[in-house]
């Protein structure tokens, strides 16, 4: 009887990784990656500053499924679906492209299905004309729409470490942008007070215009072009932005977790899985933006990168725990760099703040005068390393 495959669903940049870990490890045994797309293998991080870059869909991709299928020594099934996974046969159904429906065995099923963009249904006659980039083919889309040389003005709704990103690469490419972002600060859920405004500074001088504190109620087509109606937590104040060619969303990200649930696995924010990234169903694991690793959600790339080394040797047989050490964040803003440690969450302790030439030090002291997360923009960026060597580390 021919051996039963690890059966990867997803090709993102999780996905791929893992497999690519798995195979410095074991040479021959059966890999099956389904992708729902094309299977293209990309960087999803190079999306949010590609266009300044005047990077198309087709420079951002760098192999195609084949190429893929022939270094990791993979089977992968491309624009394929799965519908169900069936945990007491050890079994997932797929449709094909063909629409042709099958069951696939598994020894081990891994769920690297990544994050969504959290959409919100807008009021008005335009709310299903906005566009949100979170993969290889939502690019391809915004290029498509943006190269229009009648998109001059681009409202970005949502200030977070995307549209922070987003924003500064549309203005370097010559676009009128607007921020709207319903906290008081970018980026106000990771950034003490002075990171986050030497950050809206900079960029409000290049001439991004900020709406913080404010929501966007409802968004009209009108004479060719968008309006934005704004609101803050006064209903009777409300403010309209008129003009706007394009209208992108980068509210923030939600783990896929459907499937998940439908299968009896546990989800909570995300994939619920422990230190070995095992769900509580035996053989079936998780890892990447779709997955909550004791309770920690971390949509970022060093998080992957760590977990599929893991992983890779657990099935490899080689039980490994995932490990997190001190993983900094760089946010791709070059009007002002930024390097963030978050804390962890709900620890007791304070941010302290001193200004550098041309940039800010944020230090986060927990009650024990121990540093447990920082903050850097501008010049003060080049203090990453060694701060980093400071920081005791999230999972170790």
């Amino acid at each position: 009887m021919p051996e039963k495959p690890i059966i990867i669903i997803g090709s993102g940049l999780a996905g791929y990784t893992l497999a690519r870990e798995f195979r410095k490890l074991d040479k021959e045994s059966p890999v099956i990656l389904i992708s729902s797309d094309d299977g293209q293998f990309y960087s999803k991080p190079m999306l949010s500053n590609a266009f300044a870059n005047k990077k198309k869909a087709s420079d951002i991709a760098m192999f195609e499924a084949a190429q893929m299928a022939d270094q990791l020594n993979a089977n992968i099934h491309t624009n394929t679906l799965v519908h169900a996974i069936e945990p007491d046969r050890n079994t997932i159904s797929i449709t094909g492209p063909d629409k042709t429906e099958q069951s696939i065995e598994y020894s081990s099923l891994v769920l690297a299905i990544g994050a969504d963009q959290i959409q919100i249904p807008f009021a008005g006659n335009a709310t299903n004309e906005t566009l949100s980039v979170n993969d290889l083919s939502d690019y391809t889309l915004f290029r498509e729409q943006i190269d229009n040389e009648s998109v001059k003005s681009i409202a970005i709704i949502g200030g977070g470490l995307i549209g922070c990103e987003f924003a500064n690469d549309l203005n370097k490419a010559g676009f009128e942008v607007h921020v709207i972002e319903r906290n008081k600060r970018p980026l106000q859920t990771l950034l003490p007070e002075a990171a986050a405004a030497s950050l809206q500074d900079s960029l409000a001088q290049l001439g991004i215009k900020w709406h913080l504190g404010k929501s966007v109620t409802e968004i009209n087509s009108k004479n060719g072009q968008y309006q934005l109606a704004l609101s803050d937590d006064s209903p009777d104040e409300k403010k309209l932005i008129n003009e706007i060619d394009l209208v992108l969303t980068a509210i923030g990200l939600q783990p896929r977790t459907t499937l998940a649930k439908a299968s009896g696995i546990e989800s909570n924010r995300g994939i619920v899985v422990d230190r070995y990234l095992r769900t509580n169903i035996p053989n079936i694991f998780a890892l990447g933006d779709c997955a909550e690793v004791q309770s920690l959600v971390l949509p970022y790339v060093m998080p992957l990168m760590n977990a599929a080394r893991a992983l890779a040797k657990t099935l490899a047989n080689q039980a490994t725990q995932v490990s997190y050490p001190a993983m900094p964040v760089a946010v791709k803003t070059p009007a002002c760099p930024v390097v963030i440690l978050p804390p962890p969450a709900g620890l007791d302790g304070e941010w302290q703040t001193s200004n550098v030439d041309k940039g800010t030090k944020s230090l986060f002291i927990d009650k024990d005068n121990n540093l447990r997360g920082f903050a850097l923009t501008g010049e003060a960026t080049s203090e990453r390393a060694a701060l980093n060597k400071e920081v005791p580390g999230l999972l170790i």
